[in-house]
């Protein structure tokens, strides 16, 4: 059975498959997460070192150096950098790209907690991983001028960070500025000498003194009670009161050797909105979240809240805006390019049937494309959603070609007066099956080789290319099968006439007239090409290069350095 045959007899079952397609994958693209990269996984782990406020040399050689000796016997590193400053550390870790990310990072958590009893009492540290999940989607920043920086801050932290993160798909929410309140406890030198106490005999007071803890356990017939010894402190007051010595020679308290006062913890970091004091917090997704549904959700549940008088909050930076541009911006693409084409069917063919094919199976080839991205796991994204909208052309060029060649034979006149018709639909499909294969195969070889390439920019450019060899292939498909049978039921040749068949056009008659000139005089040609070559090298060599393409989200950063 040949391919003409096959399609002949399936015809309901080549539409119905084709139209299965399309619909699935247009439920699936209301699932697919949305996101402004690619969701990549870099061989990179970070780890944030806080060892308090030690001079640089000391953190270099007592924190730096015993975690990054750690750090070295993880499997798989490849690379490790530090940079110290007073009391803190960031140490990079690079692996090789490949590798199981997720494993490494724990690997790397796990070799750090085994050396941090060796390090200075409270040491802390972070590990994270690099993705694209480490910039927030969405930030707020609450201002006031009736709420002190501490209530603003405490406002953040103990009611917006518990009401969004409840939603699906979110990560954490980072809180920034503000004040946080402590209590303070100045010890005086002088008067610990006089007593006979030390540094260290104050700090076990303080630490002993406050106290929260369960002793033991009472019961009483059928009841069961819990003894808890409770010896927390919450004001200065009670701070000063705690013991620090009790001997024959009288009681020591905290008051009586240090200054017990409120106050809040040193800030390095200056947060300010629209120039005054502000609290911010970021919003972040996790690798698999959607940024577009996950920002709907933050903004539902914020303007649910019922603000203290006085406070204000601005949102002052909105990822899923621009996820959302990109996304209509390849809808308008689409859009226009579908017109166009049907503009273009429609002057050359005359014809709307033949003109609605075309509109037909380019969304269908479209829908069928996201459903794969969908299968492998992709999202929409600038790469997925530009591969989408580069592909729009490509797929509408072999749709025209096939629909204008299917046209051109069917709708011949023959010698006899009478039309070719549906008969010759599928002779025609089969005629243009090699040239349609052969351009179709020249450009997949152009696309697919970028899902092989390695680092970040093969991370980056596989988007793309699966994007658009996936395209590619089931346009193939659907021009090679769907737009024959279509063609041969919707189109109706007793009544259409192939608008050649009335002689050739003033813009044949240029063209024939324009490659008569040409192979009289193709010196002509050689002479047109090399300045054209000329000013191509020169516009390549200043052409700028690099990965990314710039994106404008509406904002600036600003970095600045002070002297030493």
């Amino acid at each position: 059975m040949s391919l003409a045959q096959f399609v002949e007899r399936h015809a309901r079952t080549v539409v119905v498959l084709a139209l299965a397609l399309a619909v699935a994958g247009g439920v699936s693209a209301f699932s697919l997460p949305v996101e402004l990269f690619p969701q990549v996984s870099f061989p990179r782990v970070v780890v944030d070192l806080n060892a308090g406020s030690r001079p640089a040399d000391q953190t270099a050689l007592l924190v730096t150096r015993p975690v990054e000796e750690a750090i070295r016997t993880v499997p798989g590193v490849q690379d490790v950098r530090s940079e110290t400053t007073r009391g803190s550390a960031q140490i990079s870790i690079d692996f090789g790209w490949g590798r199981d990310m997720i494993a490494s990072t724990l690997l790397v958590d796990s070799a750090i907690s085994q050396v941090l009893p060796d390090l200075p009492s409270g040491t802390s540290y972070d590990v994270r991983r690099m993705d694209p999940t480490v910039f927030p989607i969405i930030s707020y920043a609450l201002l006031s001028d009736t709420l002190s920086p501490v209530a603003l801050r405490d406002l953040a932290q103990y009611q917006i960070v518990p009401l969004l993160s409840s939603i699906s798909g979110l990560s954490r929410v980072n809180v920034q500025g503000g004040e946080t309140e402590e209590i303070q406890v100045l010890a005086d030198p002088h008067l610990l000498a006089v007593y006979g106490l030390g540094m260290a005999d104050l700090a076990k007071a303080l630490s002993t003194g406050n106290v929260l803890q369960a002793v033991g356990q009472l019961q009483d017939r059928d009841k069961l009670f819990l003894v808890v010894a409770d010896k927390s402190v919450s004001s200065a007051a009670q701070v000063g009161d705690i013991i620090v010595r009790a001997d024959a020679a009288g009681i020591v308290r905290v008051r009586n050797v240090a200054t017990v006062r409120d106050g809040v913890m040193p800030q390095w970091t200056r947060v300010v909105e629209d120039g005054k004091p502000a609290v911010l917090f970021n919003v972040y997704e996790q690798p698999d979240g959607n940024a577009v549904q996950i920002a709907a959700a933050a903004r539902d549940k914020l303007a649910s809240l019922t603000l203290p008088q006085g406070v204000r909050m601005v949102n002052w930076y909105d990822q899923s805006v621009l996820v959302t541009q990109s996304a209509g911006s390849v809808r308008d693409a689409v859009l226009i390019g579908l017109v166009l084409a049907g503009l273009v069917l429609l002057l050359f063919l005359r014809s709307w049937r033949v003109t609605l094919i075309a509109i037909i199976v380019v969304p269908a080839t479209l829908a069928a494309s996201v459903l794969v991205l969908s299968l492998l796991g992709l999202s929409f994204n600038i790469m997925t959603l530009g591969g989408i909208a580069a592909a729009v052309g490509l797929l509408i060029d072999d749709v025209i070609v096939m629909v204008e060649h299917i046209a051109r034979r069917a709708g011949a006149v023959t010698p006899l007066g009478d039309v070719a018709g549906q008969s010759a639909v599928l002779p025609a499909a089969r005629e243009f099956m090699q040239p349609l294969t052969g351009s179709s195969l020249a450009t997949l070889i152009v696309f697919v080789p970028l899902g092989f390439l390695s680092g970040v920019t093969g991370a980056f450019s596989k988007a793309l290319s699966v994007t658009m060899a996936s395209a590619l292939a089931i346009s193939y498909l659907m021009t090679a099968f769907v737009v024959p049978v279509l063609g041969q039921h919707v189109i109706d040749f007793r009544r259409w006439r192939d608008p050649g068949q009335s002689g050739e056009g003033w813009l044949a008659r240029r063209h024939a007239g324009l490659l008569e000139l040409l192979f009289r005089r193709r010196w002509l040609l050689l002479v047109a090409l090399i300045p054209l070559l000329a000013v191509g090298w020169f516009a390549y060599a200043a052409v700028p290069t690099g990965f990314m393409p710039a994106v404008d989200e509406g904002g600036f950063v600003l970095d600045y350095y002070t002297l030493p």
